[in-house]
């Protein structure tokens, strides 16, 4: 059945993006922790990678068949999933430098490393995700919908 399909598409979709608003909210939630436990130096900014459901995964011959014969397979087989959490190092974003001798992790030079984190960014990053959980499940609701009048023309 192709409604349940998109359903599944966009459930991928829903659950991606939840994940993606967490790790967001976590950024912005450290935007000032100037150590880590478990290392030395600042938070690093964390960011979400996506990609295609099976995209990576090595096909078998019978199911490379089933590609081949039915479209309705690959329809089943999208969607999204998340690859990796890539924390982005200093190379990538630098960290913030504040002069604060007081603060108890100033450098020789006094100034304090912060996380490479931008609040600017991480809102429109936050309502690009709200927005895009949002579509998804406006699709699911379109699915379900639709599921629903075809029952009733069935009466």
């Amino acid at each position: 059945m192709g409604f349940l399909n998109s359903i599944d598409t966009s459930a991928s979709g829903l659950t991606a993006q939840r994940l993606r608003m967490d790790t967001i909210a976590s950024n912005m939630a450290n935007v000032e922790t100037t150590r880590v436990d478990n290392r030395t130096g600042p938070y690093r900014r964390q960011v979400v990678v996506f990609e295609a459901r099976n995209a990576s995964a090595p096909k078998k011959r019978f199911q490379r068949f089933l590609e081949e014969q039915s479209q309705a397979f690959n329809a089943a087989n999208s969607g999204v999933r998340v690859k990796q959490i890539r924390e982005i190092n200093e190379n990538e974003a630098p960290y913030r430098r504040v002069y604060d001798p007081s603060h108890p992790e100033a450098d020789n030079e006094g100034y304090v490393n912060y996380p490479n984190v931008n609040i600017v960014e991480e809102m429109i990053n936050m309502i690009s995700a709200a927005r895009a959980y949002e579509a998804n499940a406006q699709v699911i609701e379109a699915a379900k919908s639709m599921a629903m009048r075809a029952l009733d023309i069935g009466r």
